[in-house]
C-alpha cells in the first residue's frame, strides 16, 4: 500500500522524525483553515500518488490564508498524469539550506534491507544513481541487528552528510528505521531530508510504501486505504479474500498458484495476438483450495467486469485434485444460475485429471468446454472473446 505524502507525514511525526507543522484539506476553504493555524507562509501540495507534481503545477507557495485558499482553489480537480487531485496538503514552508536524501527499503534482489544516503537530495535519485552514482551510499541492513546508532552512524558516513547535521542525521536514521520495521513497511524515503537556515535537519518531502501481507498486525490501516480510486471490482475481491487484480483485456483468468497464472497471462496474450490483440482481463489466483464457494466468488467478480468475454480456468491438481476442482466448478455455475452468462473453458491437468474431466463431461454445461493443453485452451478462449 502506497501512502499519500500526507499520511506519510503523520506516520514519520509518530516516530519522532521532525516534519513541520501541516494538514490535508478536500477544500479551498479548509486548505485556508490550515493556513490560519499555522499563522505563517505555507506550501499547498497535491495530494496524488505519482511524481512529478511540482511541473505539473500541483506544488504553490502561499503568503498568506487567503493565498492558500486560492492555491488550493487551482490544485483541487487538476490531473495530474492521469491522476485527479481530491486532496491538498498544506504544510509550513521553509527556506532550505541543503537538501540531502535518505530511505530504507526492500531489496529483493539481494534478499535483503538496504540503506541509501546522499548529502545530494532534491533531484531524481534514479538520475543520481545512473550519472554519479560513487555519490548515493548503499549500505545492506540486516534484519536481525537492524540499525541502532553505530550502523546510522555507518550510513551517514558513507553518504558524506557534513560534519554539522551529523548527529541530527544520524538520529533520523534511527528513527526512520523504527518506521520501517514497526510499521511493516517495504520503503520510507525521504527527500528531500533538508537544512533549514536555522541548521535544523527535517523531513520534507517523504514515501511511506506499507506491506499489505503485514496488515493483520496493523488495525489502522483501514483509514490509510484510497478507497475513492480503488477499482471497485478489486475492492470485492479483497472482500472475499481473493488475489484479484484488474487488467485491461477480455478473457478472464482462473488459476491456482501465482505462477500458473502468471504463465496463463502470457499464454493468453500470446494466442489473442492471432485474435486481433486479445488480451487477458486480470489476475485471479484461487490457491490450493478451489472450493465451490472460492470458484463461485471468483466467478462472480469475473463475470461482473463487462469487459469479459470468456473465462479461461486454468488448474493443475496437486494437493487439491482435479475431481474436487471439477465438483468446484459445476457447483459454482449452480450457485451463480442466471448470473453465469460467458463462455467457460477450462483446462485440467495433474492429480485425478481423467476423473476432473469425467465429472465436467457429465455435467455437459452449456457454458463449458474442456479443452486438454494450455495453449488450445489459451486459443480456445482468445477465439471465443473475439
Amino acid at each position: 500500500m502506497d501512502l499519500f505524502e500526507y499520511q506519510a507525514r503523520d506516520l514519520l511525526a509518530s516516530h519522532g522524525v521532525p516534519v513541520l507543522p501541516g494538514g490535508v484539506a478536500e477544500t479551498p476553504e479548509q486548505a485556508e483553515a490550515i493556513a490560519r493555524d499555522i499563522g505563517q507562509p505555507v506550501v499547498v501540495k497535491a495530494q496524488v500518488k505519482v511524481g512529478g507534481r511540482g511541473k505539473a503545477g500541483g506544488v504553490k507557495l502561499a503568503d498568506n490564508p487567503e493565498d492558500a485558499k486560492a492555491r488550493a482553489q487551482d490544485i483541487l480537480g487538476l490531473d495530474i498524469k492521469g491522476h485527479i487531485t481530491h486532496r491538498v496538503m498544506v504544510a509550513q514552508a521553509s527556506d532550505i539550506a541543503e537538501e540531502y536524501y535518505f530511505s530504507y527499503l526492500l531489496d529483493r534482489a539481494n534478499r535483503t534491507f538496504l540503506a541509501m544516503a546522499s548529502k545530494e537530495g532534491g533531484m531524481e535519485i534514479e538520475q543520481l544513481a545512473v550519472e554519479r552514482p560513487e555519490a548515493l551510499a548503499r549500505i545492506p541492513v540486516d534484519a536481525v541487528q537492524g540499525v541502532d546508532e553505530a550502523k546510522a552512524a555507518e550510513i551517514v558516513d558513507a553518504g558524506n552528510f557534513p560534519a554539522e547535521v551529523r548527529d541530527q542525521v544520524i538520529a533520523i536514521a534511527q528513527r526512520l528505521w523504527e518506521v520501517f520495521q514497526q510499521e511493516d513497511a517495504t520503503l520510507v524515503e525521504v527527500n528531500p531530508l533538508a537544512k533549514a537556515p536555522d541548521g535544523t535537519v527535517l523531513a520534507l518531502d517523504a514515501k511511506v510504501t506499507l506491506d499489505d501481507n503485514a496488515s493483520f498486525r496493523h488495525d489502522n490501516r483501514v483509514g490509510l486505504e484510497d478507497t475513492a480510486a480503488a477499482d471497485p471490482l478489486e475492492a470485492r475481491a479483497k472482500e472475499k479474500h481473493l488475489n484479484y487484480v484488474k487488467l485491461e483485456g477480455e478473457v478472464g483468468i482462473i488459476g491456482n498458484g501465482a505462477g500458473l497464472v502468471m504463465s496463463t497471462l502470457d499464454v493468453v496474450a500470446y494466442a489473442g495476438e492471432e485474435f486481433g490483440g486479445v488480451r487477458p482481463a486480470n489476475f485471479l489466483d484461487i490457491g490450493g483450495g478451489a472450493s465451490a464457494e472460492v470458484m463461485a466468488n471468483g466467478l462472480e467478480i469475473i463475470l461482473s467486469d463487462p469487459a469479459v468475454k470468456s473465462v479461461f480456468v486454468n488448474v493443475f491438481g496437486g494437493i487439491t485434485a482435479c475431481d474436487a476442482v471439477a465438483n468446484g466448478i459445476v457447483q459454482a455455475l449452480q450457485i451463480l444460475g442466471d448470473e453465469a452468462t460467458k463462455p467457460l473453458v477450462v483446462r485440467l491437468d495433474g492429480n485425478n485429471v481423467e476423473e476432473g474431466r469425467r465429472i465436467l463431461a457429465e455435467a455437459n454445461h452449456p457454458l463449458v468446454t474442456v479443452v486438454d493443453t494450455m495453449d488450445g485452451a489459451a486459443r480456445r478462449a482468445a477465439e471465443l472473446a473475439a
